[in-house]
Formats: structure tokens, sequence, C-alpha cells
């Protein structure tokens, strides 16, 4: 599972915003543009990105297994048609392009989630929206990257359990089934103790965030952010 781990590299020093605001125009143009040129150009830029935040491309794609079979599933489906020629390779090729575009865009995801805490995403977030919606949109940021490897890990532990006791033997949606009451179950009562967790700690909804600030070199990177914004109206 994709989490933060400490290190020394450029994109740790890096203000978060400054990473967010890569992110956001990264996307924008990963949208916007559609040519082999243009997807050359944003795989370099992804090479460069990962470089930055030490991100090991071999991990980070099996973290995205997942995703990646669904990925590759969707340039199939649009190949296919109901009727002659039953296979539009001009779809296939589309969807494909698409696909290739959303895994460049996880892969920058992957290098702001290894190189950035969570507080300082809660920090960034809040300090940019302001009022009770930056608060509301920071606390479920947080709560996203703490609680959901947690649950992974659930769904890990039931597996297992399920495989020791010899339920890959059982039906696949018998074991479909019981695993999803079972997650659904950790998943609520993980719900339950957080809320009280909170409770206990006195949850606050402006708790004192760790200070950021710009430094020298994130001035170019948000130049270089913006100019990835604007590349997406060309």
């Amino acid at each position: 599972m994709l989490s933060y781990e400490p290190d020394e590299t450029i994109a740790h020093r890096l203000d978060p915003r400054s990473k967010l605001a890569v992110q956001i125009g990264f996307a924008a143009t990963a949208l916007a543009h559609t040519s082999l040129p243009a997807l050359v150009v944003l795989s370099a830029v992804t090479g460069v990105v990962l470089a930055a935040a030490r991100v090991r491309l071999l991990e980070t794609l099996y973290a995205y297994r997942f995703a990646l079979v669904v990925l590759a599933i969707a340039p199939l489906v649009a190949a296919v048609t109901f009727g002659s020629p039953w296979i539009d390779v001009e779809d296939g090729l589309t969807s494909l392009r698409a696909s290739y575009r959303v895994l460049l865009i996880l892969l920058v995801s992957a290098a702001y989630v290894r190189s950035t805490p969570v507080r300082h995403s809660r920090s960034a977030i809040q300090r940019t929206i302001p009022g009770k919606p930056g608060q509301m949109l920071g606390i479920g940021v947080a709560l996203v990257f703490r609680f959901l490897p947690v649950l992974r890990g659930d769904l890990r532990t039931i597996r297992e359990a399920m495989a020791v006791r010899l339920g890959t033997e059982r039906g696949a949606l018998e074991r479909l089934s019981t695993i999803g009451l079972l997650g659904l179950t950790r998943a609520f009562e993980r719900a339950d103790r957080l809320s009280l967790a909170l409770q206990a700690r006195c949850f606050a909804w402006n708790p004192t965030l760790p200070p950021l600030s710009f430094s020298r070199v994130d001035y170019p990177i948000l130049a270089f952010a913006v100019v990835l914004a604007l590349s997406a109206l060309l």
C-alpha cells in the first residue's frame, strides 16, 4: 500500500502546495492532450517526478494492480462492436491512450503520497481553501490516508484466515459474499472506534497544523505547474 516514507529527496523538501499544483496541472494536461508526442512528453515528466521522489516503479505498479486490471480491460471492451467488423481498432487505440494517461496521473499521485506527510496535506488544503469547506476537505483527506490502509489490512487478514480454513475451496460467490460482509463489519467497527477516539482526544476543527512556507526551490515548481495548466488550453 502506498504511504508516506521519510526521506531527503527534492520532492520531500517541497511545500505540499507546490506538489498539489503540479498534480493538478499535470492531470489537466494529460486529460487535454491525446496525441502520441504529448504522451511521450508526459511520460518523460512522469519519470522525472518519480525519480525526484525515489518512487520504486514496480512496487507502485503492484500497489495499483487492481486499477491496472481495469485500465487494461477498458481498451478491449472499447474495441468490441456488436456486428461487423466486430473489432474496431481505432476505438481500442483511443481507449488505450486514455488508460495510459490515467496511469501516468496515478504514478504522479504516488510520488505525492510517498513524499508528503498526512498532516502537511491537511495543512495545505486548509490554508488554500478558507473556512469550513477547507476544514472539512482537509479532515476528509487525512482520514482517507489513515483509514484506507487499515481497511485494506483487515481485508488481507480476512482472506488469509479464510485460506487457512480452506475457504479457497468454496465457490467464488460465497467467498466474495463472506469477504464483503466481514469487511463491512470491520469497517463499521473501525468507524465506531475512530469516532470514540476522536471524542476522547477532544477533536478540534482547527488544530495547530504544521507551518508551511515556500522556499526558493518551490518557485520554479510553481511556475512549472502554471505552464502545465496553461498547456491544457492550447
